[in-house]
């Protein structure tokens, strides 16, 4: 199965979520450490941290009575490769517009 960005794109959107994978990039976290991060509960880092399991964007790993986040980075390629469409978009438009500068110089 292909992997959809749908999922992926839910969890990106919130900053708090975003905010999330920056400190998980950084080092794997419990929920608790998460927590004390954010002035916010409990519950609702639970949820954020469920919707980014969701979009493949965490792993998710037991560790005796904790559970611990890691970013997992596989999870932002169906989001790369929606948004390289738009890569070629904007090399094809600063192709032109080198071109056009160049050529009002010479």
């Amino acid at each position: 199965m292909i992997p959809q960005p749908q999922s992926a794109f839910r969890a990106l959107s919130d900053p708090t979520r975003r905010d999330i994978l920056r400190l998980l990039a950084r080092q794997d976290m419990t929920i608790a450490e998460v927590t004390d991060r954010f002035d916010i509960t409990r519950p609702a880092v639970k949820k954020h941290l469920t919707i980014l399991q969701e979009g493949n964007l965490i792993r998710v790993q037991a560790k005796g009575r904790e559970r611990v986040n890691s970013l997992n980075p596989a999870g932002m390629a169906p989001v790369l490769d929606w948004l390289q469409v738009f890569d070629s978009f904007w090399d094809d438009r600063l192709g032109a517009l080198k071109t056009t500068i160049e050529k009002d110089n010479r």
